[in-house]
Formats: C-alpha cells, structure tokens, sequence
C-alpha cells in the first residue's frame, strides 16, 4: 500500500477514535436521563458498543503500522464531560443537537474513511467503515427521533434535566421577540384585544378573584390549577385556560376523566398500553404518561406509549 494511502487512513481512524471516545462517555452521560428501563439498557448497550468500536479501530491503527492515541479515552472523557457540563445550561434541543451533530461528523468520518479504503484496495478498513457506518447511521436516525419526539411534545425517550427545563424556557421566552415577524405582531395585537374584555372582567371582579386566589393558595398544587384553569376558561380567557390545561398535562395532574383514553383508571396494563397504541396525537400521549407516572407508574405501559410516539415522530421526520 502507498504511504500516502496508509497516512490518510490513519489519520481518519485517529480521528474516528478520538471521536468515539468522546461518543461513548457521552452515551454514560446520557444514561442517567433515560425515561425507562429500556431506555436505560439500550443507552449502557451503546456505550458497550462504543467500547467495542474503539477497540476495533485500535487495532485497525496497529495493523497499519501505527500507535493509537493513549491520551485518547481520556480526552474523551474531558470533551464529555465539559460537554455535559456545558449543556446543562442550555436548552435541552440544544444538547442534543450538540449529540447529533457528533454522530454527523462520525458518519461523514466512516463514510470517507470507506473511500479510502476501497482506493487502497484494504478490505479490513473497508469492512470496519460499513460497521462504523451502520453503527452511526443508527445512533443518527435515533436521535433525529428523540428530536422530533420533543419538538411534538411526547413523551421523549431522555428526560430534562430540571435545570435544561427551566433553561430551556427561559431561552425561548429571551428569543421569542427574535421570532416574530410584522404579521407575528400584528395577530398578537388582535390577540391581545379579543382577551382584553375578558381580562377587564377579571381585573373588576377583584372581590371573586381574591376569593379564588384565597383559596388557590390554601389548595394543593393540582387543585389550584384545575382551579385556574376552569375560572379562566368560564371566563372566556381560552388561550390562558389551555395554557394551564398543557401544564396540568405536563404536572401529570389531570382527573382521570379528562385523559384522552375512557374509564383510564379501570384499564389493567394489558388493556392501557394497547390503548396507548392506538393514540395518534403526541400531546394525548404526553397526558397518558404523565398521569402514569404520576399515579400507577407501570412500567409496561410507560414504554408502550414512548414506542408509539417514537413511531409518530419518525412518520414526521421521515425515517423508516
């Protein structure tokens, strides 16, 4: 084989180390946020791959006549760990996206290296570029759908941190005047004046509104809400009352009756995730899991609804 040829091979399979060391800390990273046991097995079974992948591309470095990086793993671990670190400050999107871009770059990294090895006719590079590329293209069509899951509001295969939660509110309100365009402002203008009556109507009746946040205050969390959300919907406030019906959703304290699925409560595991399945909106499934968790917790039922908002969410993106 040319020298040319064997330098550029090692030095994409030196760069495809580094990056998987960066890769697999990130998946360990990544495992404390997983929704679900199968979540979590599947996240510790990709960092285990990762580690396999590592130490075929060792090899492969060796057999070419070259020395692997022994600082690698470990400035694997820092690149995570700044990652991590970093990311807890930002948006959760943001994070991800940070994830995917990383699986990008290793894609595109294993489909160049297979070029060059098809040039110089190593079948054994050759053969480990497929498995890279398979290996990425996997973790990228993943990730694409934890993405999509979020943005259609369902419940995603990795949790917020309470930190990237708040964060990432607070980003989109920051960025929120950014967004809006002449038009943007002008149907919230109209907003603003079709809510305008209802708002004055609750701004006079001062006497029933501090009779109501009397005893908002003195009610539970889930009261309080149901609470608000009913006064200001009698009130004709609809965009305010389903803004509190999304966060009771998303608190997981609606009544049973309110679920999107009937008599919720009377359903035995079997019955409940086979009624999940059948649910087509994501923001219906986001109810059904948060109540889960809140109340009954069942496992079963948990993973049924993240795989049919996965399965939603890859028709959106357009992954088979």
């Amino acid at each position: 084989m040319p020298t040319t040829d064997t330098t550029k091979l090692l030095a994409q399979l030196r760069t495809l180390l580094d990056l998987t060391n960066t890769e697999i800390q990130i998946a360990e990273t990544r495992i404390v946020q997983a929704r679900t046991e199968a979540v979590r097995r599947e996240l510790t079974q990709n960092a285990s791959n990762g580690r396999d992948r590592a130490e075929a591309i060792e090899s492969a470095i060796r057999d070419l006549g070259g020395l692997p990086d022994i600082l690698g793993p470990f400035l694997g671990r820092a690149a995570a760990a700044v990652k991590a670190l970093t990311e807890q400050a930002g948006p959760f999107d943001e994070a991800l996206l940070g994830d995917l871009a990383l699986e990008d770059q290793l894609l595109d990294r294993s489909r160049y290296l297979k070029a060059l090895a098809v040039a110089a006719k190593n079948k054994d590079i050759e053969n480990l570029a497929t498995r890279l590329i398979t290996a990425h293209s996997a973790t990228v069509d993943w990730l694409t759908t934890v993405l999509a899951e979020d943005a259609l509001g369902g419940p995603v295969a990795l949790r917020r941190t309470p930190l990237q939660a708040a964060t990432g509110t607070a980003v989109k309100l920051v960025n929120l005047p950014a967004y809006w365009s002449a038009r943007g402002v002008d149907r919230a203008v109209d907003r603003l004046r079709s809510t305008r009556p209802a708002l004055d109507r609750l701004r006079n009746r001062s006497a029933h509104a501090g009779d109501v946040a009397a005893k908002a205050l003195a009610a539970s969390r889930d009261a309080a809400l149901g609470a608000a959300e009913r006064v200001t919907r009698n009130e004709g406030a609809d965009q305010a009352a389903d803004a509190l019906h999304s966060a009771r959703s998303t608190a997981g304290v609606l009544d049973a009756s309110e679920l999107p699925i009937p008599e919720y409560d009377e359903l035995n595991v079997n019955d409940a995730a086979n009624a999940v399945k059948e649910l087509s909106d994501p923001g219906d499934i986001r109810a059904i899991i948060r109540y889960e968790e809140a109340h009954k917790n069942r496992a079963r039922v948990v993973s049924a609804a993240q795989t049919r908002v996965a399965a939603i969410a890859q028709e959106v993106v357009g992954i088979k």
